[in-house]
């Protein structure tokens, strides 16, 4: 982050806008939306700044701007076109503290202003860093179209009855699922509909019915896909918004863990080869002591929970202690990869069946079906097979597979790090060394490899990622 997203409490306080123009207005309503106590330094002011000095509801000194002016104030915001003027309003007010916005500068400004969704009590702000000011007010427009203004309504009803909620259920987490239940079931629903004096009473109701009931733990066991935030469901989404806890390893990337509710106590347990934070019949036990305390626990694993995850050992332990669990699919590496870099795993014309292995490593060997895996016209994923690759080439160029065999290995492959090396079973391990790749990644083997120079339309923005994929291609 670029800037602290904050609210800032400017209810009569004074604050300073410097500038008389149209940009100038729109600054000075919103300051007064705020409550602030707003002046107004310009030599001239235009005519809808004059009627609100008229009004009272502002001060205006028809000066140039000085350094005093800014005595006393809580912040000020520069909306001049002289751009000489805008930086010496913003050297001052640094030297001296201040909060400053000078408009469309972001460089000269220590906060800025932000487009704001406003269902008071409810505030949604969006901000680009001042990048791209038109885009915050797009999405600002679609949020508006989504959100109807009853919610306003609804959060202070939510406040009202705040403080009695937390004189009768004392248990933090139980009065957190308490609010959680009720604003996401028929409370929300007779506010919306106009029907406030229905909705307290529902409030009520659930409140006598709930308080004595001891909290109650689940398990949310949650595929994370392979990377980019942009492939979670949307009923992952909702229970990583919901979750108490969350339990995750090393394959979930640090761009969906901050999508984890912010409160939520995190837990590491990634493992890598020969390093285990936890062993797995820990983590095991871990999910059943965390929900037996009430919790709501998230359980975020990369991929598919259920494709070499070991979700189902996990999910094995839950039900052998009684213990409630939801499952979340995600879109595992095989199919989320493949499809970025452009190689279908099936194809008419190339591969009729796919299979999907683990080139794990383990006493310096793979134990895996190297028959049913050389077969023409068959597409083979293998994840984790990094360590192994030499091995894995070896066996299946020894087992049949013709040396020029197409393959790829592909380096936390759907996110903007993606790296991409293409070659033969003969040349693909030395090509992998020479790229210096590191896990996760993921190996592609089979004629539909071929599909990547037409069918590749992912662009990273890591700036080396292009050049890095041309002079990796054994074809170049």
């Amino acid at each position: 982050m670029d800037f602290l997203p904050i609210f800032l409490k400017i209810t009569n306080k004074a604050c300073l806008v410097v500038g008389g123009g149209e940009v100038a207005v729109r600054k000075v309503m919103l300051l007064l939306q705020a409550g602030a106590q707003v002046s107004v330094i310009a030599p001239k002011i235009n005519d809808a700044l004059t009627e609100l000095v008229a009004r009272g509801t502002i001060v205006h000194r028809a000066e140039l701007f000085q350094s005093a002016h800014l005595h006393d104030q809580t912040l000020v915001i520069a909306a001049t076109s002289d751009h000489a003027l805008n930086q010496k309003v913003s050297e001052i007010a640094q030297q001296l503290h201040i909060p400053v916005n000078v408009v469309d500068n972001p460089e000269l400004c220590t906060f800025i202003m932000p487009s704001i969704v406003d269902r008071s009590p409810l505030l949604i702000a969006i901000s680009s860093g001042g990048q791209s000011p038109v885009l915050t007010r797009l999405l600002r427009a679609q949020l508006e179209t989504i959100i109807p203004a009853a919610y306003g309504r609804l959060v202070a009803m939510a406040g009202k009855f705040r403080e009695y909620v937390k004189q009768r259920i004392m248990h933090p987490d139980k009065r957190r699922l308490f609010w959680e239940e009720v604003l996401q079931g028929q409370l929300t629903e007779l506010v919306l509909a106009g029907k406030d004096k229905a909705a307290e009473e529902y409030l009520l109701q659930s409140l006598e019915q709930g308080r004595n009931n001891p909290p109650y733990g689940e398990v949310y066991l949650v595929g994370a896909g392979p990377g980019s935030p942009d492939l979670l469901t949307f009923r992952a989404m909702r229970l990583m918004q919901q979750a108490d806890v969350v339990v995750y390893d090393r394959l979930v990337s640090p761009e969906i863990l901050n999508m984890v509710r912010r409160d939520a106590t995190r837990i590491y347990v990634g493992k890598e080869r020969n390093r285990h934070t936890l062993q797995q019949e820990s983590i095991n036990q871990l999910l059943v002591r965390l929900a037996r305390e009430g919790k709501r626990v998230l359980r975020l694993k990369g991929g598919d929970p259920f494709i070499f995850g070991r979700g189902g050992e996990e999910i094995e332990t839950l039900a052998s202690h009684h213990i409630p669990f939801q499952i979340v699919p995600g879109i595992t590496a095989a199919s989320g990869v493949a499809a970025y870099v452009g190689i279908p795993l099936t194809h008419r014309d190339y591969a009729q069946s796919c299979i999907f292995v683990t080139g794990h490593l383990k006493d310096g060997t793979i134990d895996l079906d190297w028959p049913q895996l050389a077969r023409l016209n068959q597409t083979i994923v293998i994840y984790m097979g990094l360590l192994g690759l030499p091995m894995l080439c070896q066996q299946l160029m020894i087992h049949g597979l013709p040396d020029s065999t197409p393959a790829a290995i592909i380096q936390q492959g759907t996110t903007q790090k993606q790296k991409i090396v293409i070659g033969t079973l003969q040349t693909l391990p030395k090509l992998a060394e020479d790229a210096h790749l590191t896990p996760p990644t993921l190996i592609i083997v089979g004629e539909v490899v071929k599909l990547h120079q037409h069918l590749a339309w992912f662009e990273p923005t890591e700036e080396t990622s292009a050049a890095e994929i041309i002079a990796m291609n054994s074809d170049s």
